[in-house]
């Protein structure tokens, strides 16, 4: 069983501040330094440990510095505002930097299993049904996947987020707030996820198989992109490069992203094995990706969430033909 400090030590907010430059001069055409925002998962976590990008940008006299961030929002804010050239989330965030008008564009996706996000109760808690979640706290953070999740599971119980207590927090404020029993429901993701649920006294009410699709976004701003296309298109390589290694090697794997993020490595290994997980699922943007998030973006303007109308088009990229 994980205990509550060593939970909340694994969960530390380590994104560090940021200097936001709002001019295109401040960055050289020819990119001398990619700066990437990366969470504790996934392939680009991977990718950090192995140094493959380091490797791989080299020849182009192109070094790597990597700053952590615990959710999407902060991210793209920072990725958006020019403190950042690349990184990932999930499907939300980017709707919100969208409709922030932040300089970004989606330039590479990856699925994952739908198992790796939940919406969490404790073991004896009278919440039985996502119907009974009515009038409760539910903590999420607001503009994150977990947001999509909460909505849609919402909607699968005969609610919506009027109907229950929404609280805005990041996860390592969340996961102490469930721990102390301060909230009575939790949406998240892996990792968080796969930590709380191996503490014996939480249940999983339910995970978002059969609610949401789960589809995650690469993103670059839209200035280091114009200026460096070919630099964008090798770092997209290289991730599905390095993601189809890690799948053939799963005990490398683990190991691996267990040194880098300090998640113990039974708990990494269930994020890695839950049914439709696939490391290897890295592309560029597909049509597919596109008409999902584009119904997102529809749906969460029609909610009042999303507060302008968004056209995901108009910051989607693709690399060029060679």
């Amino acid at each position: 069983m994980i205990s509550r400090r060593q939970t909340l030590g694994l969960l530390g907010a380590t994104a560090a501040a940021f200097a936001l430059p709002s001019i295109r001069s401040a960055r050289a055409a020819a990119a001398t330094t990619l700066r990437i925002g990366w969470q504790k998962n996934g392939v680009l976590a991977l990718a950090k440990r192995k140094g493959a990008l380091e490797r791989r940008l080299s020849d182009r006299g192109i070094s790597v510095e990597w700053s952590e961030f615990t959710s999407g929002p902060p991210l793209l804010e920072a990725l958006g505002a020019g403190a950042l050239d690349f990184g990932a989330t999930g499907d939300v965030p980017p709707l919100f930097a969208q409709a922030a008008n932040g300089n970004l564009l989606y330039v590479g996706l990856y699925t994952g299993s739908p198992e790796s996000s939940a919406i969490l109760v404790r073991k004896d808690s009278p919440i039985q049904t996502l119907a009974d979640l009515k009038g409760k706290k539910v903590a999420f953070k607001r503009g994150s996947s977990a947001h999509n999740v909460t909505v849609k599971a919402l909607r699968k119980g005969g609610l919506t987020v009027n109907d229950i207590q929404a609280l805005d927090l990041a996860p390592p404020d969340a996961s102490a707030a469930f721990k102390t029993g301060a909230i009575d429901a939790w949406s998240i993701w892996d990792p968080y996820l796969a930590i709380a649920e191996a503490d014996p006294d939480t249940r999983i009410l339910t995970t978002a198989r059969g609610i949401v699709d789960s589809f995650s976004y690469f993103l670059s701003n839209t200035d280091f992109t114009k200026d460096n296309p070919q630099v964008v298109a090798d770092i997209i390589d290289e991730l599905a490069k390095v993601g189809a290694a890690a799948q053939s090697h799963l005990d490398e794997s683990v190991a691996a992203l267990t040194e880098i993020t300090g998640v113990p490595a039974a708990v990494t290994r269930v994020t890695l094995t839950r049914p439709g997980a696939d490391l290897g699922g890295v592309s560029t943007i597909t049509d597919a990706a596109i008409a999902y998030q584009q119904g997102l973006a529809d749906e969460f303007y029609n909610l009042g969430i999303v507060p302008k109308k968004l056209t995901v088009t108009d910051i989607v990229w693709r690399p060029k033909a060679s």
